[in-house]
């Protein structure tokens, strides 16, 4: 590695020592580089001429001067229920990097082994879910939307027991914070008040700086109602792109308003409201529609954290930021979706009604929007095509053209830019898929190949137009599990 000038720090080390454990990763057999990611390595300070060398780092067989592993300590509500049992339970923050732009990034190995707070499980990563990381925080990357990204990953030939017997590998995940709401409520619920406001103080100091000069009262409080709006945003921003989560536990959510924890998610294909992704969400909790709301409970747990250091009123007036913080950015993103650069009174009734004749007629969500991205180029037989009721489609269009004559910018100007907000590639599951049963079988390239096609989702790329084709029956509405 030549190191063009970042800083190494440890400064989570500096929180009371409950909050983590130090932890030696567990080698990999013969792990390998799978996939390594350069352009975010010199936007972190640094380049790598022999990938070779990472494999010992991915397979926890070797760390650079510098690296000092711990298993990070947090608890959380894990579909409504608190857990106290939770952490590190399979990766390990290796260390903490500044990069010449200032900006900071944690180095975390996730599939480093078992940790103390690995309960029943082997500490291990599997091939298929560390390939599904990779592709999607780095597609969400592509996306525009807030997410934690994928350094590099390894695969090895350890065998690891799931529903059947797989494959190991490892993922070096990187963001700026790898701080989740669970955090705080350990420090509350088993810590005590000294340690939250030592997280408190720890977060808003490193991820909040903006914030520092403001009295303790008031920079608490802002800080607070500004955590509320960036997990509104980022939730906003999943529902506009059609992007399920699907394990929206209060330890998965990022205390910067990261995508977290890539687990079961999916992005719609035949559009369904009411899409459960993860096959062991069997009551829908995690819903593709429920998302806002869980968004908002997990800031109300988040709240009851933090109200042993802070005034119950800004605590209050913190959660009601959310509403209006997640309305107002959903309403943005449909109108820019659609073309609609002046507000108008029935925006949001457009906005609804289109949602519920997709729903209606189970249409393929991102290939309506990218086709009416092109509606005066190409006419509207491509979007009518999409539905099963084409005269439900066609009244809808004309609803829709009566709209856009209330604007005042050219067709041309108005679908360019619904073109760099509508992408034309998104990572559906089967695509995944494919390239897991490629990889299987030893074959990286069409993994590399998709990464490719994800970084410009707005693109045409017509050399890669196969991606962006709609998916066979098979690959509609895949459930993925939590096993991992």
């Amino acid at each position: 590695m030549n190191n063009n000038g970042f800083r190494i720090e440890h400064r989570y080390q500096e929180l009371p020592g409950n909050f983590y454990t130090r932890v030696q990763p567990t080698p990999l057999k013969n792990a390998r580089m799978v996939c390594f990611n350069h352009t975010l390595a010199q936007d972190m300070g640094f380049h790598v001429t022999d990938e070779s060398d990472w494999a010992k780092i991915g397979g926890g067989t070797a760390l650079l001067e510098g690296m000092d592993p711990i298993a990070m300590k947090y608890t959380g509500h894990q579909f409504g229920m608190y857990n106290p049992e939770l952490g590190d339970g399979r990766g390990l923050l290796l260390w903490e990097t500044i990069a010449p732009d200032g900006r900071r990034w944690d180095w975390h190995l996730k599939g480093a082994g078992m940790t103390p707070y690995s309960r029943f499980g082997d500490g291990k990563a599997v091939l298929r879910s560390t390939i599904r990381e990779y592709l999607c925080s780095e597609a969400m990357h592509g996306l525009g939307i807030p997410t934690s990204r994928a350094l590099f990953m390894v695969s090895a030939r350890d065998p690891v027991r799931r529903e059947s017997i797989e494959t190991a590998a490892a993922l070096m995940r990187v963001a700026q914070s790898h701080i989740r709401f669970g955090h705080f409520e350990f420090a509350a619920n088993h810590e005590g008040p000294e340690a939250t406001k030592a997280l408190l103080d720890h977060v808003i100091e490193l991820h909040f700086s903006h914030l520092q000069p403001l009295p303790e009262s008031e920079r608490y409080a802002r800080w607070f109602t500004e955590v509320v709006e960036r997990t509104a945003h980022l939730i906003a921003a999943w529902q506009a792109v059609g992007f399920c989560h699907g394990v929206m536990n209060s330890d998965n959510m990022s205390i910067i308003g990261d995508t977290f924890d890539y687990g079961p998610f999916a992005f719609l294909d035949d559009f369904d409201a009411g899409y459960i992704c993860n096959h062991t969400d069997q009551g829908g909790r995690y819903a593709f529609n429920r998302q806002p709301r869980v968004g908002f409970e997990n800031c109300q747990y988040l709240a009851s954290a933090l109200r042993p250091v802070m005034d119950e009123e800004n605590l209050r007036n913190g959660l009601q930021a959310y509403e209006t913080a997640y309305n107002e950015r959903f309403l943005y993103n449909m109108r820019n979706k659609l073309g609609l650069s002046r507000e108008a009174e029935d925006d949001l009734q457009l906005v609804m009604d289109t949602l519920n004749l997709l729903n209606k007629n189970h249409t393929d969500y991102s290939a309506f929007f990218r086709a009416l991205s092109n509606l005066s180029s190409d006419g509207p037989d491509p979007v009518r095509d999409l539905f099963v009721d084409r005269e439900a489609a066609g009244k809808w269009l004309t609803q829709y053209e009566e709209r856009l004559q209330t604007e005042t910018r050219s067709r041309d100007e108005q679908e360019a830019q619904m073109r760099r907000v509508n992408p034309k590639y998104i990572l559906r599951n089967y695509l995944a898929q494919q390239v897991i049963l490629e990889a299987q079988n030893g074959d990286y390239e069409p993994m590399k190949e998709l990464l490719k096609v994800l970084k410009r989702p707005f693109d045409e790329q017509p050399q890669y137009e196969q991606y962006a084709a709609l998916p066979p029956e098979w690959g509609k509405h895949m459930n993925i599990s939590c096993s991992s």
